[in-house]
This record gives C-alpha cells, structure tokens and sequence, in this order.
C-alpha cells in the first residue's frame, strides 16, 4: 500500500473502476437486492461465506468490532469460512500471521490470496519485482531483482511483478513505463485493488498504476485478485463439493468483490459502513454500475 491519500475520494475511485470496467469480467445482475440485519439471517441459504479483508473484516490495522464473533457464529452454523484478499504485500505465512494477530480465529487454509494465485502464474525468467521493502520474496519460484530507482535493472528483465506499492514513487512508476516503451514486457499485477479503505484515508494499491499501465499496453498486462477468475478458482477448488450458487462473497466493493463474485453466478453481499462507501448512499452507486448484490447490509 502506498501512504493513504486523504484527497482519493470515492467517487474518484468508482469513476475509475467505471472507465476500466471493459477489462473486467462482464457480468448481468438482477436488481433484486434484499436489505438484511446480519449474515445469520442467510445462513440457512448459504454454505460456505468468502470473505473480503479490508472494509468487511478490518479496516487497516483495526479489526471491525462484532467480526471475529460473527465469524464463530457462522462456522457453529455449519457454514465454511474463507478469506479472499487482494493484499498482496506479504506471503502467505505473513498473510495468515496478520489475520491472526487482528483476533481473527481462522484456520490456515481458510485464506486464499490474489499472491497466491499471480506466484501460480509466474513462467520461467528473470523477474523484476515490485514490493515493499520488508518482503523478503521468500516464496518467488523463479529468478527476480527487487526493482527501486536504478533505471538499468528495469531494462535487465522478461518481466515484471507488481506486488505492493507500499514503496512505490511516482518516479519509480515513470521508470517502468520507460521501460515498457523500450520494451513491452509481460507485467502481472498481484494486486487487482486500486484502493484500499484505511483508518485515515484510502490507499493506492497496485491495481492503479497496474492499468496506468494497461491504458497504453493492454496486451502486456495481467490482474490477478478480485474480479479476476484465479483466485475464485483457488476458493472453489478448496469447496469441491459446495454448489455456486451456495458460496456467498461478502465484500465492500461493488467492482471487485461484488462483479467478480457474481460472474462465477455466486451469492453478493455488499457490506456498506465501513469500506469504499463509508459515510455513503450505496444505492446511487449500484444503480450506476448496474451491478446489483443479492443483499446488502452495515456490517457482516
């Protein structure tokens, strides 16, 4: 994540999420939202509940109150818990390690990471790697220098990995598209997210720069994370025997977690109070986007 962006607004991030929507899964809903109190109150509809991070379970570093308990109370219900994040900044074991250091009580294969799924897709090469400086890119199968402000390694790579922007600058981002001028390389981003809520603000997440990129070459670049179909790949391979229609994504956003979710014909579940719209009308938005959850509701 780069620092939080007090001036970032919402509309500023759905009108953006609108201007890309043609990379997006293409997705039909039906204007049949039902307003709900909580998620026990679909419990009996659902089998297996995949959760979004920011905006539905934590909000930064903060844990929303009432979500490690409403968590417990599901998984008593029978209902299958996971976590779907797009924060890609961390591997995998410091993704579960943050998840339980908020207080959550999830089991290890209860998260799935949009990480996970780039690392997945990374072919053999030398890799140019985006990331935070306290990633030791333990996890990184193949070959990779960690790009900075040295404007040669930019040029001495196949391709690049854009994990995290937590240290990212706009000069850095000017050397990658010099780079991509000189030669179009392959760039996945691990991080399909454009911006993240924080406790003050919202931050810049690789998806925004990713297609600043994609603006000029849209043939070069690849998202992984929510909307995107890895990571829903990942969730149902972990649910083998749990029908579509029976999984429930529960997020804050309608352009990833509620597009993306319902282009695999899941169950949506738009969380409102403390995520993209906080301090919002969310129905504005969702009739404008035209993508409609199955419910809504303030908090999970």
């Amino acid at each position: 994540m780069t620092k939080p962006d007090a001036s970032l607004s919402t509309n500023q991030i759905f009108d953006r999420y609108e201007e890309i929507r043609p990379r997006l899964p293409q997705v039909t809903t039906q204007p049949n939202t039902l307003d709900i109190n909580s998620l026990l109150d679909i419990a009996d509809q659902v089998d297996a509940f995949v959760f979004d991070a920011f905006g539905v379970l934590n909000v930064g570093e903060t844990l929303i109150p009432g979500a490690d308990e409403r968590l417990d109370q599901l998984r008593t219900r029978g209902c299958a818990i996971r976590i779907l994040t797009n924060a890609a900044s961390y591997d995998r074991c410091g993704a579960i390690a943050k998840f339980k250091q908020l207080g959550l009580r999830v089991e290890d294969d209860e998260i799935i990471t949009s990480r996970q799924a780039a690392l997945d897709a990374m072919g053999e090469g030398h890799w140019g790697v985006i990331t935070a400086d306290a990633d030791q890119l333990d996890d990184l199968p193949h070959k990779s220098t960690r790009l900075t402000d040295t404007a040669a390694d930019y040029d001495l790579v196949d391709q690049f990995l854009f994990l995290s922007a937590a240290d990212w600058t706009a000069s850095r981002q000017a050397l990658l598209e010099a780079a991509m001028q000189r030669n179009p390389r392959p760039l996945l981003i691990a991080n399909a997210d454009l911006a993240a809520p924080r406790d003050d603000g919202f931050s810049v997440e690789p998806g925004y720069f990713g297609h600043l990129i994609a603006d000029t070459f849209p043939d070069h670049v690849q998202f992984f994370g929510k909307p995107f179909p890895e990571v829903y790949d990942l969730i149902e391979a972990s649910l083998p025997t749990t029908p579509t229609n029976r999984i429930a994504m529960c997020g804050d956003t309608l352009h990833t977690d509620i597009l993306g979710a319902a282009a695999r014909e899941w169950r949506t579940v738009l969380v409102t109070q403390d995520g993209l719209f906080s301090g919002y009308e969310t129905k504005p938005f969702v009739r404008r986007a035209c993508l409609f959850p199955d419910w809504s509701l303030c908090r999970i």
